[in-house]
Formats: structure tokens, sequence, C-alpha cells
């Protein structure tokens, strides 16, 4: 008789079972159904919109989603939705077998219920301590995000914030996050305040190439990539600019400063920023060795777990288990925390995906 622990898991479970990093997830939109309703129940307005209505299921493009992103977000105005939210994300990214998370989200000023930006990250962080207190088997750590819509005044504020917490929290502050609407403003006039964070101390996650924005894109990295500790954030256009604009110039550089990118497929199919998962550039990256990490963007808005990211890019790129389980150890190299929790994870990581078949 076969042993338990030599029954081959179908694809699917075996993606749930392995031990996992998620390094680019907004709070706001990686709700689910159970804390649509518990926010709800906390005096959130959904408006005309019906739950099933707060997700993505169709392919939309871009503005579909920042138009529904401001509808969620009324369900989370009160100090008590922004810690319920939090515990609730990190709950569930626990049960999806993530042991690593670093969890993003823009601080929010609501005058009318008493949020300021600082108890916002502070209610998050709350959060993220009792969790750790309940014994939930996953490290959490914060990036505050700045919104490019709110100008470059804003973003100076959040940097101040974010080293101060940063400082108090003993690290679970890790980063500063660039994100927000990539028709809006220009990341560029961000340069200074991305350089001033990395001085400061702070990681960067730059959302950057989500479109096709060469000029944007090819100065923050100029700027950045050589200087700063950066992950990008989608990068969907990267390897995709025209030959005249500077291709070759572009998928060099990131090459040469070995600058992780946060694949979303789910997001970018439903975006429409990439036709088709077949050519999505999760598979052109990992075929040239090069640091590319799958992540899930907003599990709830768009309905996907990270297994799921796991399981939708093994069975398009025919990689099989043996190559999944060397993936998630590796992806642990591109995480924001210290080289100590790196080579902790990476025996845990070992050591789970070993009883894998």
């Amino acid at each position: 008789m076969m042993d338990e622990s030599e029954v081959s898991l179908s694809l699917l479970e075996f993606c749930h079972q392995l031990p996992k990093v998620e390094l680019h997830a907004h709070l706001n939109t990686s709700y689910s159904v159970d804390s649509l309703h518990e926010l709800i129940a906390l005096g959130g307005q959904t408006g005309d919109h019906s739950i099933e209505e707060l997700h993505i299921s169709s392919h939309k493009e871009i503005d579909g989603s920042f138009l529904l992103f401001s509808k969620i977000q009324q369900l989370v105005r009160t100090e008590e939705a922004v810690y319920t939210l939090t515990h609730r994300v990190i709950t569930e990214f626990a049960q999806d077998n993530v042991k690593y998370l670093e969890l993003r989200s823009t601080p929010k000023e609501i005058p009318e219920t008493g949020m300021t930006r600082e108890l916002y990250i502070r209610t998050m962080l709350r959060a993220v301590k009792d969790c750790e207190r309940e014994g939930l088997d996953i490290v959490v750590r914060l990036l505050v995000s700045i919104d490019r819509r709110h100008g470059v005044k804003v973003g100076e504020l959040t940097v101040d914030l974010a080293e101060k917490l940063m400082k108090e929290s003993g690290g679970l502050v890790i980063g500063l996050d660039l994100s927000g609407d990539p028709r809006v403003g220009n990341a560029a006039d961000f340069i200074p305040i991305l350089l001033d964070a990395h001085s400061r101390g702070l990681k960067l996650a730059v959302h950057l190439a989500e479109l096709p924005l060469y000029e944007e894109t090819k100065k923050v990295l100029r700027s950045c990539a050589a200087k700063c500790d950066l992950r990008v954030g989608h990068g969907t256009y990267l390897h995709r600019y025209d030959q005249g604009m500077g291709h070759d110039e572009m998928e060099d550089l990131v090459i040469k400063e070995k600058v992780p990118i946060e694949a979303c497929i789910t997001s970018n199919l439903l975006t429409m920023t990439v036709d088709n998962l077949e050519q999505h550039h999760f598979k052109y990256w990992l075929d040239k060795s090069h640091p590319v990490v799958l992540c899930t963007d907003g599990k709830g808005v768009y309905g996907s777990k990270l297994t799921e990211e796991y399981f939708k890019a093994a069975e398009a790129f025919a990689l099989g288990k043996d190559r999944l389980k060397q993936y998630v150890v590796s992806t642990i190299d591109y995480i924001f925390d210290n080289e100590q929790m790196k080579e902790q994870l990476r025996t845990q990581f070992r050591a789970a995906v070993n009883t894998l078949q």
C-alpha cells in the first residue's frame, strides 16, 4: 500500500501546498467576500454596487479598475475597518500558504472619521502584531504607498511617515511603494523622493511600464536602478518598447542591475495590458533567468489567490513540480527583509518542498 506522503498531488493542490512569498498585494483590493460583508457590517457603503460588482471578472481596460478602486475605498474609512481588513487579508494569505507577505497601502486622511495618515498605518501595524501574537504562520512587512495622483508634496509627507514608522516598528514597515493610476501625472516627478527614501533606509517598489510610458520608465530606471534597492511592479512593457524608442536600453539596464519584476498575471489579463496568458511577460523574464516573482496585485478585485497564479503559470508555461519547487525558493532572494530572514525562509521552504510530490 502506498504511503500517503508518496501520493502525487494534483497540480492545483501542489501549488496550494507550496510555501510562497507575496510581494505585490494592495490592502484595499485584497479583500474576500467574507471581509466585504464585515466591512459593510461596520458601516461601509457600497453605493449602488452589489458585492458581486466589486470584483472584475471580465476583461476591462485599466480605467475600469481605478473606477472600482474608488468604490472599494468607501468601505475602508475608519480605524476599525482598516484593522478588520488588514487582519482578514493577512489571515487569508496565511491560509493560502503564503509564508512571507509584503502588504502595501496608501495612508488615508479622512477628517470626518478621524482618520489620519499616521493612524492608518499604525492601525495596519496593530493588526500585523496581533496576527503575530495569534501565532499565524506568516511573516508580514508593510510598504507605505505614495499615490502618484496626490502629487509630490503628499509624497514627501509619506516618506517622512514611512521612515518614522520603520524606526518605531523595528522594521515591520520596510519600504515605500509608488503606485496609483499610471495615466495620471509622471513617475519621474517622484525621482527625488525615491532617492531620498532610499537614503533613509527604505526599500523601493515602483509601479513602472504598466502602460507604454517610455519616457518616465527610462528616467526612473536611469536614476534609481543602480542606486536603490528597487523592484518594478508589473513592468509589462519593459521588453515591448519599439526598437527605435530604446527597447534594448531598458531591457539591458533591468538585466544589468538585476531589478526584480513583480508579475501579476490575472491583473494584467483582466485590465487588458497583456493580450493573452501565453504572451505574459512572466515567461519572457523567466526564460532569461531574470528575477521575476508571481504576485496577485489584488486577490479580491481580480478574484485570484496566489495559489491560482502559480497554477495558471505552471499550466501555461509547462512548469513541472520540480521547477516550481526551485522557483519558490528562488523568490526569497527578492524580498525586502534582511539576509537573516531570507536564510530562515530558505530553510523553511526547502524543508516544506522536500515533502511534496
